[in-house]
Order: structure tokens, then sequence, then C-alpha cells
């Protein structure tokens, strides 16, 4: 039986486009999961999980990318986690064609307890807050999942139980609690992008501004969706019912995890898909991506990017023809969330802005 098409594919049908960047990385992400999954196997167990994030676990990946990958523990430490560590480290490295970033993020154990109980405040620093957020809307199992649904299950319950408007009566019924960290984590790259500019003295700024610009804001604007998804997809009487009945929070959080499970660009084809009146916009939003996409894919144009120099960038062609995608998908996107005849105006206004 045939494979029933994406929802990003059924928008390319019915736009009666070719996003062919998108499908070739889709598939590159989906085959180099097969093989880190066969690479892995028997090395997880029921308190931990191999994870993969970025372009990986989005269906986005080129040749040149990145394998971001945690070790994810739900369990009580163990002195044998370091030399499990080491060992997904060591045949990861067989298979990957870069490691990741230097920042420590990624290629490391990360463990539960920081990623559920520290959300907020000091001890929820840059590199927990990306981890747990990035857990949410780019990333994958390779293997056992035990571990890996558990830890999301309770980060989703922190973010619902705790949110006091959500279920007191808010109109609209989104998750502000989950919207409000989403949005303080996109400002936070977009803070951090200018810091990495000083810490790496410009070293790779063109590539990391087009991704900014992107990739990046990609993962805000399904964060976004999902949280206005209650108020989209349910009826006024269906909420009521929900948020007035405390025993329903379990509902909620499946409900919340299964609209994690799908990538960014689904996420957002999903939403698209119901208003045809924004086929423009959508075929703005997707040709633009399909085409960042390339660039990435072309080992040339990528390499130029990855050492083009700020002070060169004015006169620099690639750059530039990245940089006007990027204002493309940028303008569509506006259009998209500020469009007046869908509900995500108001959305977008209510909860977005203010």
């Amino acid at each position: 039986m045939a494979e029933a098409a994406s929802k990003v594919e059924q928008l390319e049908q019915r736009l009666g486009d070719d996003w062919r960047h998108l499908r070739q990385a889709r598939l590159l992400a989906q085959k180099t999961r097969h093989n880190l999954m066969s690479a892995l196997a028997g090395l997880d167990s029921d308190d931990t999980s191999i994870v993969v994030s970025g372009s990986l676990a989005r269906d986005e990946f080129t040749s040149g990318s990145d394998v971001d990958w945690t070790l994810l523990i739900d369990g009580a430490a163990d002195p044998r986690h370091h030399d499990l560590f080491r060992e997904v480290d060591r045949r990861v490295n067989q298979i990957a064609p870069k490691r990741p970033g230097t920042e420590g993020t990624f290629g490391s154990m990360v463990f539960s307890h920081e990623l559920v109980h520290q959300i907020g405040g000091e001890d929820d620093t840059n590199r927990n807050t990306t981890r747990r957020l990035l857990l949410l809307l780019e990333s994958r199992a390779v293997g056992r999942r035990d571990a890996y649904e558990r830890v999301v299950r309770h980060i989703l319950s922190r973010y619902i139980q705790e949110d006091r408007g959500l279920w007191r009566g808010s109109v609209h019924r989104v998750p502000r609690f989950l919207l409000n960290d989403f949005a303080r984590y996109w400002r936070t790259m977009a803070v951090d992008f200018a810091y990495k500019l000083r810490k790496r003295a410009g070293h790779g700024w063109a590539i990391r501004n087009i991704k900014l610009r992107m990739s990046r804001k990609l993962i805000y604007v399904s964060g976004l969706l999902i949280c206005y998804r209650f108020y989209m997809d349910l009826s006024e009487e269906d909420r009521e019912a929900i948020f007035c009945d405390p025993d329903s929070l379990p509902v909620v959080v499946d409900y919340l995890g299964e609209q994690f499970r799908s990538t960014p660009l689904e996420i957002v084809a999903e939403v698209l898909l119901r208003f045809p009146h924004l086929d423009e916009t959508a075929r703005a939003i997707f040709r633009s991506y399909d085409e960042f996409l390339g660039i990435l894919a072309d080992e040339v144009k990528r390499a130029h990017l990855e050492n083009l120099e700020e002070n060169q960038t004015d006169d620099d062609a690639i750059y530039q023809h990245a940089r006007s995608l990027s204002h493309s998908f940028r303008d569509a996107v506006l259009e998209f969330f500020f469009d007046s005849d869908s509900k995500l105006y108001t959305l977008t206004k209510t909860y977005a802005v203010f």
C-alpha cells in the first residue's frame, strides 16, 4: 500500500509546485536516521534514548549538515553512562559528515531533571532552555523512545499544568506559559547571534545569519502555530468541556505531544492547507524555503557562505540571493500570521505581540 502523502506534499500538489530540495533533504534525513538507528542498536535502554535534533530531525538534512545528537538520560545516575556516551559518540562519528557545534549543547549527556524542573529562573541557562525547547520543536529518538517520550510528556505537563490562565478562563485557551518560552527562545537566538559573532571574530557570520532568518525563524513559527491549535482545532464547547475538567490534563498533554511529532514544515503546511485563499502566501513560504535548502545542499555555495566575511556580503551574489529569499520568506510569514480572514490575526495580535 502506498504511503499517504505528507502535509508538505499535499500542499505542493495543490499548488502545482516542485519543491525538489525539500524532497531530497527529507529523503537524506530519513536515510541518515535509519543508518544511525542500525549503528546504535542495542545501546539505548528504558532509561536512555539517543536523540537527534536540528536539520536531521526537521527532515531538512543536506550533505553539509551537522548531526546534532544527545544521550538523554531519564533515570538514576550511573558511572556507566560515561562509557555509553563515548560509545555512542564513536559510532555516530563513523556516520556523521560533521560533528556538532562547539558550544556543547549537543554531542553530550543530558539529564531529564534540569529539563523538567528548571523552567525559568537563574538556573534555566541558555543551554538548558535550548535543549528543552528543541526537544519539543525539532527532535527525534533514533531507537528506543521510552525515556524520550517520558521526558517530553513531563515537560509538557509542567507547561500545561502550571498555566493558570489556560485553566481558569482564557477566551482562546492558548497555552501562554509555553508560548512565552518559545518567544523567549526566539529572542535568545537573535541575541546570541550577536554574541557568537563577537566570540568567533565574525567567522561563519553569513551562513549563520541566513539560518537565523530562515530555519531558526521557522521553528518559532511552528511553535506559535501549535500553541494556537487549541483555539483553531476545537469548538468553544469542546474547549470549555476540556478545560473545566481538572482530570483532562493527560488529554491535553497527549494532544500537544501528538502535534510535536510533526516537523516544523509539516506544521506550517497543515495550517496553510486549511486556507486556500492563502495559496500564494504558501507558495512564497515554501518556494523560498526550498531554494534556501538548495543553497545549503550545494557544497560550493555552502562553503562560500561559511567562509564569507561580513564586510564582503554587500557585493556577494550568493549571499544577496540568500538574503532576498529570507525577505520573501519573512514577508509571506507576516501575511500568514496577520491574515484578517482567518483566526490567525486575532491570535497573533493577542498572544504574539503583547
